[in-house]
């Protein structure tokens, strides 16, 4: 019986650890603020009006707290193994019309939100194409 408790307690034991020793930490890209492209942002033309800025770009993440007449949209992907891609658009209203836009990031890179290939969860094959604002999946759209 006590040969018995122990490769019961062994075998126990063996496969916790085991259990325990995956090789590496899952990562995730990050994905934070409003997604900005050159090709929304090159709509832009001043004099327009605040609702035609909001049709193109969407809400803004940020309006400065004493002054609505400038709206700021920021973009930051923290790529689970690679680096960090920040895209930044400050635009200034006059009299309720677009004045001035000044914008920091790369812009001319396209985003690439597909899996990376590596040690994490189990990906099933979907459609890897970069996500762009015409092939972006809308609210409320049924997971494949």
């Amino acid at each position: 019986m006590q040969k018995l408790m122990k490769i019961v307690t062994l075998s126990l034991t063996l496969t916790l650890v085991t259990g325990c020793s995956y090789l590496g930490v899952y990562k995730r890209d990050l994905v934070q603020g409003n997604l900005v492209t050159q090709e929304a942002v090159s709509q832009l033309q001043p004099g327009m009006s605040r609702s035609q800025v909001k049709a193109i770009m969407g809400s803004p993440l940020l309006e400065a707290p004493f002054n609505d007449d400038e709206w700021d949209y920021l973009f930051r992907l923290d790529k689970a193994y690679g680096g960090i891609d920040k895209r930044r658009v400050t635009l200034r209203f006059e009299n309720n019309r677009l004045a001035d836009m000044s914008m920091s990031g790369d812009f001319d890179e396209a985003l690439d939100f597909t899996a990376q290939p590596g040690m994490g969860p189990g990906v099933q094959e979907t459609d890897t194409a970069p996500l762009r604002p015409g092939n972006a999946p809308s609210v409320g759209a049924p997971i494949e």
